[in-house]
This record gives structure tokens, C-alpha cells and sequence, in this order.
């Protein structure tokens, strides 16, 4: 199929539209874009107008991501707020084996079938940058995005271990706001870059979470697992971090670094498996060796604070999956998924929500298939898989949490009557 192509006049002219996808670190990432000359613009649109609007120009049979994500992108270009003679679509595609690596194609012929077929979507992907006359991911570019994964992680993981806790409702999110401008202006002077400068930003980063006053209570501690995207945006989730924090729960979600170095493991697998080439095996293990020293450095940083729980290196979240699913099990989330499961419990997340798109095969397998394995490694884990679709209850949904955390409040209760 044929595609616009993103011109360099439409560099100045034209706003690009992204689906909200990674809670804070798409804030960073937009304002990345922006100090290169592109008008990227995060939408945040929600509700039922956007799943119509998704179920509409798609196949039905989609998976629930490719509904909420180009629905947000297809609403933004029908509801006025854009125009669309002034407007590009940019997808963020990993490029695995599953119907997420047709979400450009499927995008391009709901354009055309709707008469927009006139509108640039760009893609950005793992498995190969198509051309564009002027669009271009540069390497600073990269190297500016791949330190947003980074700040957007610490942000991330210090935010959710916070904010159940604080006295003053609402300073952490002040924190981080003020955070993400700083890190913005260093980006635009090309500093916070280098491995010293990175460390001092993650160090002063801890120090002033730390710094935040909090309440020091016991609250239900809940996982987060699953899809990415479902795993991680607020629309693709129905709002689950905040629906956990109306039922006093303190929620953890693994970083995204964690995904990134996932996806250059399964490089290497590729190679020992199923014969890939040297090449690929080689840009693995250089990939997973830049991802094992930025996360050296979060964990360097949050070695000095032990209020805060730290995730685990990612060597020995792979030997955790090890006993529980085979690495060859590499398709979406793969072996990841119960790898992160086995993390957070052993961090004392011992509640899990398994979020995943209905019908997801990838996230059935992993996700509910390896529940009876995890819950003999794990006696005391707390297991729920949730179903996201289109046409899937909220109200259901959220009953199945509140049933989870009601058998874990009750398990604390009886642990606390059976303790000397």
C-alpha cells in the first residue's frame, strides 16, 4: 500500500499526533521532539468515543491496544481539535510477531477509507526505520530518548512509592512535573547525558522524593504486569493505578528499560534457537549490555536510600524466568511476564494484577498459563488476570480487584493473629 510521504516542509507546518502509551516518559519524549523542530503532541483523548471510533475504522477482530491507540490517533483527526491537512500520525512499533506489527498498515487503510489517505503516518520500529524526506531519528535523538527511558523510570518507580503515602496531596506529582522541565532544558543543551551527569540527576532525583513528607502506614501492596500497553496506559487500563488508590493500595509497575532489554535478549535467543544472524546476535548483547549499566546506575543511586524498593538486575530477572517458562517463549511479553511476576513478588508485591488485552494470545499463554507454576515457587502469591476489551465491564473489572485485595487483607489479618 502506498504512504504519504512526511516532507520537509511539513517539518515546520505540521503537528504530529501520538497515542498516550508510557505515563511520564512520553512527557519527556515529546519534549525531545520538540527541541528538534517537530510539533509532537501526546493526546489523551478517552471514553467511548474513542473505542467507537477504533471499532469503527478497524477490524473488529483487533486486539484492544490497536483499538485505543489508533482511536486516540483517528478521534484527534475527526473532532476538530486538528486539522487534518496540518496533521502526521507517528506509531512507536517494537516490530514483534504478533497483530502489533500491522498497526501501521491497518492505520494507513483506515486513513484511506475514511478519505484522509493524505495524512503521513510515521513509523518508528525496532525492525527497521522506513524513509522520509523529512523525518529523521537521529542518533542524539536516540541517545536523548533512551536517557527519558531512564529519568522516566526512576520518575516512575519513586512517584507510585510515594504518592500513596504523602502528607501533602499532590506535591509528588509537583516533584516530578518540575523534573521532567529540568531534565527538558538539560536535554536542550545537551546536558544530563553522560554517565556522571546521569548519576548526579538520579542521586539529586531520590533526594528530593525522599525528601517529600509521607505517613508511614501499611497499605496493600499490588504488581502490575502484563501487555505493555495495557500494562502502563491509564486508557487502555480503565484508570487502574488510580482505581487502586481509591481501595488504599500502593501499586508497583516494572520500568520500561526492562521491556528494552527483553526485546535485545530475544536477539540473542533468536541466534541460539532458530539460527538468526551473527549481526543481530551482536547488537543483542550490545544492546543488553548499555541497558545492564543504566540500570547499574538506578540501582547504584537507590542503594543509598533502602526506604525505596529497587527492581532487580535484569540478569537475575532472566534466571528467574528460567524456572518458570523456557526463553524460547519470546512472542509479545513472553518469558518477561512471568519474570517481572517473580520480581515484584519477591519485592514483597505479592498481590498481582495481570493486565491483558482479551484474546491476546501472547499474554493468555504467559499470563494465565504459568499461574499454577508461579503459585508453587510462590505460595503466597495473589494472582489476578484482568481482560481488557471494548466491550469488557468496568464494573466487572473492578470487582474481581476488590475480590483479590478483599483474600489479601484477609491473609494479612490471619498472619498478623498467628504471629508470636
Amino acid at each position: 500500500m502506498p504512504f504519504s510521504d512526511f516532507t520537509k516542509a511539513m517539518k515546520k507546518e505540521y503537528t504530529i499526533i501520538a497515542p498516550d502509551i508510557f505515563p511520564t516518559h512520553m512527557e519527556l519524549i515529546r519534549e525531545i521532539f520538540i527541541m528538534y523542530g517537530y510539533k509532537l503532541e501526546v493526546v489523551h483523548y478517552e471514553g467511548k468515543k474513542v473505542i467507537d471510533m477504533g471499532l469503527k475504522s478497524l477490524h473488529n477482530d483487533m486486539c484492544y491496544p490497536a483499538i485505543c491507540m489508533l482511536g486516540q490517533q483517528l478521534y484527534a483527526l475527526t473532532c476538530g481539535d486538528y486539522d487534518p491537512h496540518k496533521s502526521a500520525l507517528i506509531m512507536f512499533q517494537t516490530g514483534g510477531g504478533c497483530r502489533a506489527s500491522n498497526y501501521i498498515w491497518l492505520l494507513r487503510k483506515a486513513l484511506a477509507d475514511m478519505g484522509l489517505e493524505f495524512v503521513p503516518v510515521i513509523s518508528v520500529s525496532f525492525s527497521g526505520m522506513e524513509k522520509y524526506s523529512g523525518f529523521r531519528f537521529s542518533v542524539s535523538m536516540a541517545v536523548k530518548g533512551i536517557m527519558a527511558v531512564v529519568y522516566g523510570d526512576m520518575l516512575m518507580l519513586l512517584k507510585n512509592q510515594i504518592t500513596p503515602y504523602e502528607v501533602n496531596k499532590g506535591e509528588t506529582r509537583v516533584v516530578t512535573q518540575r523534573w521532567i522541565k529540568e531534565l527538558t532544558e538539560q536535554f536542550k543543551s545537551n546536558r544530563g547525558l553522560t554517565p556522571r551527569s546521569m548519576r548526579k540527576n538520579l542521586s539529586r532525583m531520590v533526594k528530593d522524593f525522599h525528601e517529600i513528607p509521607r505517613i508511614y502506614e501499611k497499605k496493600t501492596k499490588v504488581g502490575i504486569v502484563g501487555e505493555i500497553y495495557v500494562k502502563y496506559s491509564s486508557f487502555g487500563n480503565n484508570n487502574l493505578e488510580k482505581f487502586l488508590a481509591t481501595q488504599d493500595c500502593e501499586y508497583m509497575v516494572p520500568g520500561v528499560l526492562g521491556f528494552f532489554q527483553y526485546c535485545f535478549a530475544n536477539m540473542v535467543t533468536d541466534y541460539e534457537y532458530y539460527g538468526g544472524s551473527r549481526r543481530s546476535k551482536k547488537l543483542g548483547e550490545i544492546g543488553e549490555a548499555v541497558g545492564e549499566r543504566l540500570e547499574k546506575a538506578i540501582l547504584r543511586v537507590l542503594k543509598d536510600y533502602p526506604e525505596f524498593v529497587a527492581p532487580f538486575p535484569f540478569e537475575a530477572t532472566k534466571r528467574m524466568a528460567d524456572k518458570i517458562i523456557d526463553r524460547g517463549v519470546k512472542m509479545g511479553e513472553g518469558w518477561l511476564l512471568p519474570a517481572e511476576t517473580a520480581e515484584l513478588i519477591k519485592n514483597g508485591y505479592e498481590n498481582i494484577i495481570c493486565a491483558q488485552p482479551f484474546g491476546c494470545l501472547p499474554n493468555h499463554i504467559v499470563g494465565k498459563g504459568v499461574i499454577r507454576t508461579l503459585r508453587e515457587l510462590y505460595p503466597q502469591a495473589n494472582i489476578c488476570p484482568i481482560d481488557y476489551d471494548s466491550g469488557a465491564s468496568g464494573v466487572n473489572q473492578e470487582n474481581r480487584i476488590k475480590l483479590m485485595l478483599a483474600v489479601a487483607r484477609e491473609e494479612k489479618s490471619t498472619d498478623e493473629e498467628n504471629r508470636p
